[in-house]
């Protein structure tokens, strides 16, 4: 099973809730639940000192039904960052939204995935995007798919540091994860190219999250690519279309 499920995919857009049929919206409403994560937009007050996780439900952003959903026993020992290299940084909402639409699509329709890969997606515009939720395998990391959450920063970050919204989203939703008990408090953080031959999460993103908590380093063997290209599933067939000039915002630090 897993993500090599066989069988008819939808080739139509994403379904919108409000012409689903009332079997459908049930059926919606029960992988919500399975997946983890609610129907609406919430705020999620984190307690004391924790900052407030923001998300966007797949609903929210248009998501296709899985093909299946594969739960593992929780709470997750492995948070591992990734970029998406393709689709580019996205700074408006809805552009955010069609980036998700777009992996979504690559990963289900053209590598003939159950879903997005990836447990959470973070746009540009400082929101959490719900992808397979917490305690679903994943399809993004091999040998940690089904004890970790990954968690995708839109873009491309060989060279640049993600804007200070999208990190701080990523490290309030590590903190959601741990303070609802979906990822163990002694989690171990790492970076897509530990764990498989590649550069992802771009070199300047890597170098962020090794001076969060939680990091780790492991063996050598399994960690650093000398890869000059990104490998699947992060070439994504679009990239996000480009900005207007009041989207745009300050340029990010460079390397």
């Amino acid at each position: 099973m897993g993500d090599k499920v066989s069988g008819s995919v939808s080739t139509s857009g994403p379904t919108s809730l409000a012409i689903l049929m009332d079997s459908e919206q049930l059926e919606q409403q029960q992988l919500a639940t399975s997946c983890g994560y609610s129907q609406h937009m919430q705020q999620a007050n984190l307690g004391d000192g924790v900052a407030t996780a923001r998300l966007l439900s797949r609903s929210d952003w248009g998501a296709r039904l899985p093909k299946s959903v594969e739960h593992f026993q929780g709470p997750a020992p492995y948070v591992i960052i990734h970029h998406s290299y393709m689709p580019a940084v996205c700074y408006s909402t809805p552009d955010c939204m069609k980036s998700m639409r777009d992996m979504q699509d690559f990963h289900q329709l053209e590598r003939g995935w159950n879903d997005i890969g990836y447990s959470f997606g973070i746009g540009g515009d400082g929101m959490i995007y719900t992808g397979r939720g917490f305690n679903v395998i994943g399809a993004h990391a091999p040998k940690y798919n089904d004890k970790s959450v990954g968690i995708v920063l839109i873009g491309d970050w060989r060279t640049e540091l993600p804007p200070k919204q999208m990190l701080d989203a990523a490290k309030n939703l590590i903190a959601f994860g741990v303070f609802k008990g979906y990822i163990d408090p002694a989690y171990k953080l790492l970076g897509h190219r530990q764990v498989r031959d590649t550069e992802c999460p771009g070199g300047r993103l890597f170098a962020e999250i090794s001076s969060w908590p939680h990091f780790t380093h492991i063996n050598d063997t399994e960690g650093v690519s000398s890869t000059t290209a990104p490998v699947v599933p992060h070439v994504h067939p679009q990239a996000a279309a480009p900005q207007k000039p009041h989207q745009s915002p300050p340029a990010a630090p460079k390397v």
